[in-house]
């Protein structure tokens, strides 16, 4: 079995499966040449052969034990009719949904059919994988999170504090349930069709988890965490998940009552003190600083190190904290790999 799926399984692999968030993109020079060709950033992830190619680009380059489909968590509202670009130096750019009409204009019908070229993606990566000679390299296909989701859908974007998604949670309960409940249903279709088109492991990322108060993150986060987990398992019986509740710190102990096989330690939270809050068979996933690896020399050993002698004994899989930045050199990324190969 790979590395990465018997570390999902509850085995203390050594030297632990590596893989980074965001592995495939900006730092890397092919991925910039394909990048140029496209004219945005909807449309390289709507051309599978263009999103299969830069899924394979760090595998060729760095051998990691997963590759991770190229995509992004928005293109789930897309899918669902709701509009989106991505503006440069902006980033992504949604209508503001503040009102049960605007959720009602959600139209999961749709969504098959929109990410169909996406599904093809998937396809192509695993063959890509087997006729590259990546046979032991794990397909990891993913999804935003219903919270983090609705967070850039109610905001129309980005936010320093997400006051508004935060807002229609506690005064517009109703609707804002009623969103969760699309997104949730929607995200068990598009994360399924994932398994149907050749995933093996799947990832769910909910990047905003930490803006929530404690109920609100057991309600929004947890709650639609452990129904897409349980649909999924029942569809798809072994297929492993990893949750990533990121900055939810002491939360994470809630969030592995989800039933995924892994949670995802982000770079402000000691990972040793995540990892004695949960099950000793659930695999641990982090969690260094990728500053650190922009930094490189002393300063990423001193960082990698520390992470490697805590996780040692327990399934762990080496990670960033978040994803790797546009400015990271990628000598820096082999150097990485070596420290943690050597274990």
């Amino acid at each position: 079995m790979k590395r990465l799926l018997r570390t999902l399984g509850g085995e203390a692999v050594w030297p632990p499966p590596v893989w980074l968030m965001r592995q495939a993109g900006r730092y890397l020079p092919e991925y910039r040449a394909v990048r140029a060709g496209v004219k945005d950033f909807v449309a390289l992830c709507t051309t599978p052969h263009l999103a299969a190619e830069v899924t394979l680009q760090p595998i060729r380059r760095y051998g990691f034990d997963a590759a991770i489909l190229f995509s992004d968590i928005l293109m789930l509202p897309w899918a669902l009719g709701h509009g989106l670009e991505f503006k440069e130096g902006e980033g992504p750019v949604l209508p503001k949904l503040r009102d049960a009409a605007a959720v009602a204009a959600l139209d999961p019908a749709r969504v098959a059919d929109r990410v169909e070229p996406i599904m093809e993606t998937v396809r192509l990566v695993r063959a890509g994988l087997l006729t590259e000679g990546f046979g032991d390299t794990t397909l990891i296909g993913f999804a935003g999170a219903p919270f983090t989701v609705a967070c850039y859908m109610v905001e129309g974007g980005g936010s320093k504090d997400f006051a508004a998604v935060r807002g229609m949670a506690y005064s517009q309960p109703e609707v804002f349930g009623r969103l969760m409940d699309v997104l949730t249903d929607a995200s068990v279709e598009y994360l399924s069709a994932q398994v149907t088109a050749g995933a093996e492991a799947l990832m769910l990322f909910d990047s905003w988890a930490g803006v929530l108060s404690p109920a609100l993150f057991r309600k929004h986060c947890v709650a639609p965490a452990k129904r897409i987990v349980a649909a999924l398992k029942a569809r798809h019986p072994g297929i492993p998940l990893i949750g990533f509740p990121r900055l939810a710190g002491v939360m994470s102990r809630d969030y592995a009552a989800t039933g995924v096989d892994g949670i995802g330690v982000d770079t402000g939270s000691d990972i040793a003190a995540i990892a004695a809050m949960l099950p000793p068979r659930m695999a641990v996933q982090g969690n260094l600083d990728p500053l650190a690896l922009v930094a490189g020399g002393s300063a990423l050993r001193d960082e990698t190190m520390p992470i490697l002698d805590a996780m040692r004994g327990r399934p762990f899989i080496f990670n960033l904290g978040h994803g790797i930045v546009p400015q990271t050199p990628p000598d820096h990324v082999s150097a990485l790999l070596e420290m943690v190969r050597a274990g």
